[in-house]
């Protein structure tokens, strides 16, 4: 009997040392600056252009994923024979050769149809996020069709993480899988994956495997290796874990008071910014202060390398409400809030639906102080709007750097007029000079009276438009 007791001590103080400490040291009390750790080197930011540059309004993302989906739907639902066959997918958002689309497959709607079709789905959906009137259905490439036979939709061997499991990968981490395609229209299925870096804790991004959604032919990169194609390497919610750890943990495990301690807004939003980088975005807030924010940070969606600006504003959320007050009898509801650098000012953008998920117009809130609002049913018209909310706030909201601000003096070439929501607005061009200068007659009374020929001096600040909004104008002619 001794011997029996001692080999079950034995077996015990195995599992103790296998189960019971593993567990132990991977809780967060015993592990809390690991856990804060793990989200690597955060660095402060200085300038958010370094992150998000100007961009032209005709790259503003007006298309998020529910409208993308309707927009999807619609496309397949003009083609009987698919819409009985198939359905879409979840989007994904990318880049595809600069330009910015939400792609999503075409999957299986059952077993039969899958046992009917087993060689695949004929293709997939992309619509742009910038043009609500560009939408495809791609279904080949090159003059070859596209199958997509490797997807979740699908039974035995050809499900894609059945698939994957059974070609050498069952012994690793895997999560997220995205459908994705690269340059040249070909479907992929991007997958990361990861380690536990803390015990049986601390999930960590380590690469992806890339497996062709037709073929189902697996490669696997590191991060550093990962094809320059893919946008995302480090998962969504590990990102926001590992950002709630940072917060959370400043002051360790046992912070009764809170003191110092962070929480990101509501989800993290993939934005892309200078280069072409795409970064996971949230809005940063002190606990028990959840309407306002202390600052943001931007976290590298490959390279997971991160940067927190510290600056006062608004969370997402206020930025909705105040988007939705400005139309309030018409009952609108706002998107998700991107944020862009709108002449030199953070910004959250985003649209205004009507009950259906329809875009009916556009919103503009300045990231420090959302009263500061501009609504228009175009982009342009928005953009007008909330430069004047803008230039008449008060010193509180951080003016513009004068590095974006340019001053020319010249003589008016051609000069109109339009008028918008009873505001009188007056176009005109200068000598030597292609752009096209536009001011409300709120902006200077000299613009109602000015003439082809006539002297002008104007300010304007530097962007990527064909029509520049000027912000100070001065005939030099009147009175001479």
């Amino acid at each position: 009997k001794k011997p029996h007791k001692i080999i079950g001590i034995l077996i015990g103080i195995v599992l103790i040392y296998m189960i019971v400490f593993p567990l132990a040291t991977s809780l967060p009390m015993f592990r809390s600056e690991s856990y804060r750790n793990l989200i690597g080197d955060v660095k402060d930011g200085d300038d958010l252009k370094n992150h998000i540059a100007p961009i032209s309004l005709d790259e503003i993302r007006v298309v998020d994923e529910s409208l993308a989906m309707l927009l999807g739907e619609k496309i397949i639902g003009s083609q009987p024979s698919l819409g009985s066959q198939t359905e879409i997918g979840d989007f994904t958002i990318q880049k595809v050769n600069n330009k910015l689309y939400w792609v999503a497959p075409l999957l299986h709607t059952g077993f039969l149809k899958w046992f009917n079709n087993s060689e695949g789905t004929p293709g997939y959906v992309m619509v742009s996020a910038t043009n609500e009137r560009d939408v495809k259905l791609v279904q080949e490439i090159n003059g070859k069709p596209i199958k997509i036979k490797y997807q979740p939709a699908a039974f035995f061997s050809s499900e894609i993480e059945r698939h994957i499991y059974f070609n050498g990968f069952a012994t690793i981490g895997l999560t997220e899988f995205s459908f994705e395609i690269d340059d040249e229209g070909l479907p992929y299925w991007v997958v990361s994956t990861y380690d536990k870096k803390i015990g049986f804790g601390g999930s960590d991004a380590t690469g992806t495997l890339v497996v062709n959604a037709q073929t189902g032919e697996i490669k696997q990169y590191s991060i550093k290796d990962t094809p320059l194609w893919v946008d995302r390497i480090q998962p969504l919610h590990f990102i926001q874990e590992q950002l709630s750890d940072w917060g959370e943990y400043v002051h360790g495990y046992w912070n009764w008071s809170n003191e110092n301690k962070l929480e990101t807004t509501e989800g993290l939003t993939l934005v892309y910014g200078e280069n072409h980088k795409s970064y996971w975005y949230t809005g940063l807030s002190s606990v028990g202060k959840e309407e306002s924010t202390v600052g943001f940070v931007l976290v590298d969606t490959k390279t997971k390398e991160t940067t927190y600006y510290k600056q006062s504003g608004a969370t997402e959320y206020a930025a909705q409400r105040s988007a939705e007050g400005k139309v309030q009898e018409k009952g609108y509801h706002a998107s998700l809030p991107i944020p862009y650098v709108i002449n030199n000012i953070p910004t959250y953008v985003m649209t205004l639906k009507d009950d259906g998920g329809l875009v009916k117009m556009f919103a503009m809130v300045s990231i420090k102080d959302y009263t500061i609002v501009g609504v228009g049913n175009t982009m342009r018209e928005t953009l007008m709007a909330y430069k004047n909310v803008y230039n008449m706030a008060d010193n509180g909201v951080e003016s513009k750097s004068l590095t974006s601000k340019k001053n020319l003096k010249s003589v008016v070439t051609r000069i109109s007029n339009d008028i918008k929501n009873g505001n009188s607005f007056y176009y005109f061009m200068v000598k030597d000079s292609p752009s096209i200068f536009v001011g409300s007659s709120q902006l200077s009374n000299e613009l109602p009276v000015t003439n082809v020929g006539d002297s002008v001096q104007i300010h304007f600040d530097i962007d990527f438009e064909k029509i520049i909004d000027v912000s100070d104008f001065d005939n030099l002619s009147i009175g001479k």
